[in-house]
């Protein structure tokens, strides 16, 4: 049984995100043949190509982070219909300077929770744009918009709804079977 490294990044800096807690849910769930990795940008500096001569080693870290999983998962809130800022600063440093792009063959993967009826669906075109222009091959399907409301996710990981639950499961066993079929195609090393 091949087992499959996930980096993920959590969108938001808040220690208290939802979306950190929909992160313990969602690998609460997964199958076993994937590991995870939080992999935080917090301490990156904002992005300049002024830096493309010599990464600041904070950045130099974060972008082999990036390099050392066999895929990305992104959980994030919606900022003003868009992904939060730092996430999009922590693109641009793994996707920088040209021809060093993180991301390029690298499967992803989007989900992300809100209390707004529509979840973070606006934020997650505006992620899945950016990842197309980086060469990420995503998973499409399912598309997951997750409504959060008190008590739905505890600190554990549980999660109170059984729907949720099953559909978040589901993601994640979508997400293992896409990652294979990815790496089959587009293996690491090639």
């Amino acid at each position: 049984m091949t087992t499959h490294s996930v980096g993920y990044l959590i969108g938001s800096l808040s220690s208290t995100s939802i979306n950190r807690l929909l992160a313990k849910a969602l690998i609460r769930v997964a199958p076993p043949q994937l590991t995870f990795t939080e992999i935080a940008f917090k301490d990156l500096p904002i992005y300049s190509p002024d830096y493309d001569a010599d990464y600041p080693p904070v950045a130099k870290a974060f972008k082999q982070s990036i390099r050392d999983v066999d895929a990305i998962l992104f959980i994030t809130p919606e900022y003003n219909r868009s992904m939060p800022g730092g996430l999009k600063n922590a693109i641009d440093w793994a996707s920088r300077p040209y021809g060093t792009n993180a991301f390029t063959r690298k499967p992803s993967a989007v989900i992300g929770a809100s209390t707004g009826a529509i979840g973070t669906a606006i934020a997650q075109q505006h992620l899945r744009s950016l990842l197309g222009f980086c060469n990420s091959p995503q998973m499409n399907a399912p598309e997951a918009y997750i409504q959060f409301k008190p008590g739905l996710i505890d600190e554990d990981g549980r999660v109170a709804n059984e729907g949720t639950e099953k559909f978040l499961r589901g993601y994640m066993e979508a997400l293992h079977v896409f990652i294979a079929r990815v790496l089959s195609v587009l293996p690491r090393d090639a």
